[in-house]
């Protein structure tokens, strides 16, 4: 591993589930919970604000989709509003109840049925994630690049926004070469930490520096 890899690693490694609250689990709560939160920082948002209003919303009971769906329509406003996730909170609102019940009658709850419907097969889990509301190509990009940390057969996931953190990083841009760079286990978090790197110019030169 090389000094800027290291170095980057020291200080940006933390996935955003991790920020959030959330277990790198393979367990049902865990990964409905990365869900939600990859639905919320699908929308033109910032990332913190996504996190903060993920966390309001675990802290009022919507961690599960049981508990999600026990929430009322304002109860999940209330909650986005006290994570100041107020530009797209009423129809977030509705995509997270309409989303928790899909999971509830599609996947009885467990995201881990998800896994075992896409045979484990990348792209054929990426068109059963963009079947949820608020799901696009964004949301599955920061979905499994979270979860591969829990789903091996995931990895290496680097979507375009870690090879622009790569690129700014002068680290190779072929996926298979930069998941050389680091332990396998650790791809979630060097995944996340190049997103970073892919947002803030300034954290790319500091760790370049």
């Amino acid at each position: 591993m090389d000094a800027v890899v290291r170095k980057l690693m020291r200080e940006a490694s933390t996935t955003y589930a991790e920020e959030a609250g959330i277990p790198l689990k393979d367990q049902p709560a865990a990964l409905f919970k990365l869900l939600v939160l990859a639905n919320l920082m699908s929308t033109r948002i910032s990332s913190d604000i996504a996190m903060a209003a993920a966390h309001e919303l675990f802290e009022a009971g919507g961690g599960t989709p049981r508990g999600m769906n026990r929430l009322s329509w304002q109860d999940r406003v209330d909650a986005l509003g006290r994570g100041h996730y107020v530009r797209y909170d009423e129809s977030t609102a509705t995509r997270l109840g309409d989303m928790a019940e899909m999971v509830q009658e599609k996947y009885q709850g467990d995201m881990r049925r998800l896994a075992i419907e896409s045979g484990r097969d990348r792209e054929r889990a990426g068109k059963l994630l963009r079947e949820f509301p608020g799901i696009g190509p964004t949301g599955v990009d920061i979905f499994c690049r979270e979860a591969q940390a829990m789903w091996p057969w995931l990895r290496p996931y680097f979507d375009s926004q870690t090879l622009k953190g790569a690129e700014r990083l002068g680290l190779p841009a072929d996926p298979k070469r930069l998941a050389d760079e680091v332990p396998e286990k650790d791809l979630a978090r060097f995944a996340a930490a190049l997103v970073r790197v892919s947002k803030d110019k300034k954290l790319a030169e500091t760790i370049k520096s």
